[in-house]
């Protein structure tokens, strides 16, 4: 692993840096927001378990207290249920959802739109009988974001959608690129839907240029999360990211298109490494902000005339 350069920070422009609490997984809400403060981000992108263990209206007071923006709130979606009972549930979930972003102060809440219903749970097993139509999980999504669109404009919240890795397309999310992401948002208006260009799942994609602009024609470009892929793969490959620099991410293409499609919003750090969660959170926080430093703010400056 890269050793940090900690003068590499030193003047550095690091306002739009956040932390998202899934990189220091063993902190709680009030030890996320005290050591953002203490590496000195304004903002924080805020994980529902976190809140949850902390309580809704302590976790909006920490953060407001803190003087720090939420970047984005996670997770929402999880909607191909094939059956009524987990359809109902899933919506009855999802606006529980709206409602503590915005309680929280974010506009937007990150949508995981869920695997095959053949999954036992992600990342187990399938079940021997389980629904493993595929073109009719995506279209329930699309269906049943169309049901949440009007509960989370009324409270003022976007509903958006992140693509993962297809390796996790069973389990996880049906939709694999921003292409599909934008499409299944074309029919609602930008404020209500939009997308999340997430560095670890996307990094891949051949029309990856083509679609952030995209995204950001249309308006849609409502979050920035990056780390970096890493090889070999984890026995779990969800834990197979890392800070920014240590695997095959293009952080410098990808950085400037997003900065073409006029995104100028928070970048939030997500990792999942049991490695980094076993590291104390000071010393996460500052090689995180040493290698945002380094390989990803430059990318964010528009070139001047």
């Amino acid at each position: 692993m890269e050793a940090a350069t900690p003068a590499g920070e030193a003047g550095a422009d690091v306002s739009r840096l956040s932390l998202n609490t899934a990189t220091t997984k063993s902190w709680t809400l009030a030890q996320a927001v005290d050591g953002t403060v203490r590496a000195g981000l304004g903002a924080i992108g805020l994980w529902r378990d976190r809140v949850e263990e902390a309580g809704l209206a302590e976790s909006a007071a920490l953060v407001r207290d803190a003087g720090l923006r939420v970047s984005s709130l996670c997770r929402g979606g999880f909607l191909t249920a094939s059956d009524e009972v987990g359809t109902r549930a899933a919506l009855e979930d999802n606006r529980a959802a709206v409602v503590e972003a915005a309680t929280l102060g974010t506009s937007e809440l990150i949508m995981v739109v869920g695997g095959l219903p053949a999954a036992s749970a992600p990342g187990g097993p399938a079940l021997p009988h389980g629904d493993r139509d595929l073109v009719a999980a995506r279209q329930r999504v699309a269906d049943r974001i169309g049901e949440l669109v009007p509960f989370a404009v009324e409270h003022g919240v976007r509903l958006v959608l992140e693509p993962l890795h297809p390796i996790f397309a069973a389990d996880r999310a049906v939709i694999s690129t921003l292409g599909q992401a934008l499409d299944l948002a074309q029919p609602h208006p930008a404020h209500a839907v939009g997308v999340v260009v997430d560095t670890y799942h996307l990094w891949w994609d051949p029309e990856l240029r083509a679609q952030i602009l995209r995204a950001g024609e249309q308006g849609r470009l409502a979050s920035y999360q990056v780390c970096d892929w890493i090889l070999p793969l984890a026995s779990d490959p969800l834990l197979s990211r890392g800070y920014m620099g240590d695997g095959y991410v293009d952080f410098t293409s990808i950085g400037r298109w997003v900065t073409e499609a006029g995104y100028t919003g928070d970048v939030e750090v997500e990792i999942f490494n049991q490695a980094i969660w076993d590291t104390p959170g000071d010393e996460v926080l500052r090689v995180m902000k040493d290698r945002y430093v380094r390989h990803v703010l430059p990318a964010l400056t528009p070139p001047t005339a």
